[in-house]
């Protein structure tokens, strides 16, 4: 399956981004309220200039303290971003994230992101497929 079909089947496929001054605390609120696990940072909400995760976040507070609360997401972002296209595999991109220790990949295709996919979602597309596999096999065996 490709990641243009997870995110077609997605029931919501936007990406929510935070400019670059933004606060961890900000930033913070916002992974709760909207119940997600990242957010990427961008100066103009199309161009991905890094990714906060709710483990960035944590894992500055342990090593920091709350003081930390207070500084931009530019200071705790990962930069070096791992993206895809929306022609990318399923497959391709669980190896991806896996082999990177990430959960969230942003789709870009000509310098501009068109959504974000996460393992969860990826994982999700790639059972689907395996099951239909299955089901396919199994009426093959049976003579359907």
């Amino acid at each position: 399956m490709t990641v243009y079909r997870i995110l077609n089947g997605k029931s919501d496929d936007s990406v929510f981004t935070v400019p670059p001054e933004t606060t961890l605390t900000e930033a913070a609120k916002i992974l709760a309220e909207k119940r997600i696990g990242t957010v990427v940072i961008s100066k103009d909400g199309k161009v991905a200039d890094g990714i906060l995760s709710e483990r960035d976040v944590v894992r500055v507070l342990a090593m920091r303290g709350a003081g930390v609360l207070a500084d931009r997401v530019t200071d705790h972002m990962t930069t070096k971003l791992v993206t895809c296209t929306r022609k990318d595999t399923a497959e391709s991109v669980m190896q991806k994230m896996t082999a990177g220790r990430f959960r969230h990949m942003p789709v870009v295709e000509e310098g501009q992101m068109v959504g974000i996919i996460s393992l969860g979602d990826a994982v999700k597309a790639r059972l689907s497929e395996v099951s239909m596999e299955k089901d396919a096999l199994e009426g093959m065996i049976m003579g359907h």
